[in-house]
């Protein structure tokens, strides 16, 4: 992917990207795992840019992990867009360090926003710590609106579940942590969607990561429709892994 520019700023970082074709499904729009793709990089690169690199933030034994995410798609983007991105850090939230996004066309018009929580994590012992145990830096806050819903606990209405057969992490599933890359959980739910949802671009899109999935983990994946949309759950060997939301 070609980067055109970049900017960082005093509580966020700015970058122009083009959509290519592999971000796109049939239809070529931009996957829903290709949007969710941007939220961990993206928060890589605003941290990378301050010189808090992964490498860093490990030897302080203080890495941030993808809870929650709640995604509001105004305008689906489409192949060979260019889009203007940006971050911020918004306050926390109880256990939850927040981060925010946007993502604008040429024009101005936003196109995609996404609001997520993170958690801090001790990697050696991964033991959870509390916001205030950042060490690295001071967090952020921000009063900058932002149209998008707030992320939040997702669970399938009670009642008769659709089985959704099984998806088995592969090695193209990893990323650099050695975990299922949380983009990746995008297009695990839209593999599994029944086939008259997989064509729908969602207005919304809400995913909870409750356990992490490691190289030949299989999920069982079970799923149920409601008034709010679709819901798909992965059952892994830990437990829950992911619950996810598609709100057409």
């Amino acid at each position: 992917m070609e980067s055109f520019k970049q900017e960082l700023y005093e509580n966020g970082y700015f970058r122009q990207e083009e959509l290519v074709f592999w971000d796109c499904g049939p239809d070529q729009r931009a996957r829903v795992a290709a949007l969710l793709s941007r939220l961990g990089a993206f928060a890589g690169y605003d941290y990378d840019a301050r010189g808090l690199t992964h490498e860093v933030l490990w030897a302080n034994r203080e890495v941030f992990l993808l809870s929650r995410a709640a995604m509001k798609i105004h305008d689906c983007p489409r192949a060979r867009d260019l889009l203007d991105i940006t971050t911020w850090e918004a306050g926390t939230r109880a256990a939850h360090m927040r981060r925010y996004y946007e993502m604008k066309d040429q024009a101005g018009r936003p196109r995609v926003s996404a609001k997520t929580d993170w958690i801090l994590v001790d990697p050696v012992t991964r033991k959870i710590l509390r916001p205030s145990a950042f060490t690295a830096k001071p967090l952020a806050s921000s009063d900058r609106p932002l149209d998008c819903p707030e992320p939040r606990k997702i669970a399938l209405p009670t009642g008769d579940r659709e089985s959704l057969g099984t998806r088995t992490v592969r090695w193209s599933d990893l990323d650099g942590n050695g975990h299922l890359f949380s983009g990746n959980y995008g297009d695990i739910v839209w593999d599994a969607l029944p086939e008259d949802l997989q064509p729908l671009t969602p207005r919304e899109f809400h995913i909870n990561y409750s356990r992490e999935a490691v190289l030949g983990d299989t999920l069982k994946l079970e799923g149920r429709r409601s008034g709010e949309g679709y819901f798909v759950e992965g059952l892994g060997p830990r437990g829950v892994c992911f619950t996810a939301l598609c709100v057409f």
